[in-house]
């Protein structure tokens, strides 16, 4: 497989975050998503009624520890982008991300051009579940249709920025490309 080329062309080397509104009957309901550039595989989120930046760091701590659980753990080296919203210049976030070894890029107020890759997932999850299947009642419910969604997403979904195929698919072939097989033998 031949893999297109990117600002990085491996995965977990940089991440892009942001999040948006659902409106629900019950009130605004707030969902942050943390995208692998290389990949487009959604990494983390969280939903939440409020956007304290509780909520981002509970997208950013679902991406570490689902990496980590995958045994592909995230960590130095790897580069956290995000707009300039107090959420992510936030005391408590920062200090997360110097505490896991990542470097913060924050892009400037009122330009989404560098966080464009994230609008677009935004865009496609407003589009591919929120308008299609609501209206929606309460939190509850755009949580577990955004864990739905996340799943389909990023192992049924074709991407044609990574050659037709899942997220999954996609870093499952870098990853055999790119480790040893412990089976293989020496």
């Amino acid at each position: 497989t031949n893999f297109p080329m990117f600002e990085y062309d491996e995965t977990d080397r940089r991440w892009v975050a942001d999040f948006t509104y659902v409106a629900t009957r019950a009130g605004i309901v707030y969902v942050a998503f943390v995208v692998d550039i290389y990949s487009r595989a959604i990494v983390g989120w969280a939903a939440a009624t409020h956007k304290r930046a509780k909520l981002v760091l509970d997208a950013l701590q679902m991406a570490l520890w689902r990496r980590d659980h995958d045994d592909h753990p995230a960590g130095p080296g790897l580069i956290h982008h995000s707009d300039a919203g107090s959420q992510y210049v936030s005391f408590v976030f920062t200090a997360h991300l110097i505490e896991a070894g990542i470097d913060a890029s924050i892009g400037t107020v009122g330009d989404a051009l560098d966080n464009a890759l994230m609008e677009s997932t935004i865009g496609l999850y407003k589009t591919e579940l929120i308008k299609k299947d609501g209206p929606w009642r309460s939190l509850a419910d755009v949580e577990l249709a955004t864990a739905g969604y996340v799943d389909w997403f990023n192992h049924k979904r074709l991407h044609t920025a990574i050659g037709g195929v899942p997220p999954t698919e996609y870093e499952a072939a870098y990853y055999a490309q790119t480790q040893p097989d412990p089976e293989a033998g020496p």
